[in-house]
């Protein structure tokens, strides 16, 4: 029924949004219907349940690499979709709140011997708190890609890493056009490139410069040039510090973006 819907509603190109996907049906039904007849229709579902992770998720991902199974197996493989797959985790309250790291709280002091329940549900964020992660640590921005918040997981807690680049495409409001990696020896660059509400080419870009000395900021923009990374940008964010002329830091637009009340905006 599902597809049929989108069958007679979407054209080819468009995007369907489902805001209770439940099981994932929806997008089951516009991934076959693609299938069928060679359209690119899009998808957004929304699902706040926990069995996003055991039965959406999974299902989603056998219809992109099956049309057909059975008990547990791909009865038909030649079907597989060309696909790419995307979900977003928005974090939450209470992650929030156990991710607030105290300045002045010594070992074994919780935030409610400091402070009290009061200041939990008026969730204040101000001096005391500003090395926690969940309010963006810009000390530890030198190593993006290892960027970890504590989640609650039932009764146990996970370190999870945080996409930073991607949540501060989101916050630029960019429409990515490009991301891709550039390799000098082990040293990782990851460049996302796009437009934004204020230009029309912008370009972001992370790498992990922890322990950085002078030399490599050196190297650094000598490979950052080689490689035209921001060729015909008009404007250039790069994280950390650095030589590449032209760059401003993105750390302190993340911030301002991401909690504005905090840096005055």
């Amino acid at each position: 029924m599902l597809k049929r819907i989108a069958e007679l509603s979407a054209r080819s190109g468009d995007t369907i949004l489902d805001s209770f996907a439940g099981s994932g049906t929806t997008g089951h039904a516009v991934i076959n219907l693609n299938r069928e007849d060679g359209g690119n229709r899009k998808y957004i579902l929304v699902e706040m349940g926990e069995y996003f992770e055991t039965v959406l998720k999974p299902r989603i991902l056998k219809v992109i690499y099956s049309k057909d199974w059975r008990d547990g197996k791909p009865t038909s493989r030649d079907t597989g979709a060309s696909h790419m797959l995307k979900y977003v985790t928005l974090e939450q309250y209470e992650d929030t709140l156990n991710n607030i790291a105290f300045t002045n709280r010594k070992e074994g002091q919780s935030a409610m011997d400091l402070y009290g329940d009061e200041y939990l549900l008026r969730y204040v964020l101000d001096f005391e708190t500003r090395d926690s992660e969940t309010l963006l640590n810009v000390e530890k921005m030198s190593a993006p890609f290892r960027y970890k918040l504590t989640l609650r997981d039932g009764e146990a807690t996970r370190n999870l890493p945080v996409d930073l680049p991607e949540t501060f495409a989101y916050l630029l409001g960019m429409r990515v056009k490009s991301r891709r990696a550039y390799h000098d020896g082990e040293r990782r660059y990851l460049v996302y490139r796009g437009p934004t509400r204020e230009w029309e080419n912008v370009a972001v870009i992370w790498r992990d410069t922890e322990g950085w000395r002078k030399e490599d900021f050196e190297r650094d923009r000598a490979f950052f040039q080689e490689q035209g990374m921001a060729d015909g940008a008009q404007d250039v964010f790069v994280n950390g510090d650095s030589f590449i002329p032209d760059a401003r830091p993105l750390e302190a637009a993340f911030k301002r973006l991401m909690l504005p009340e905090l840096a005055g905006g």
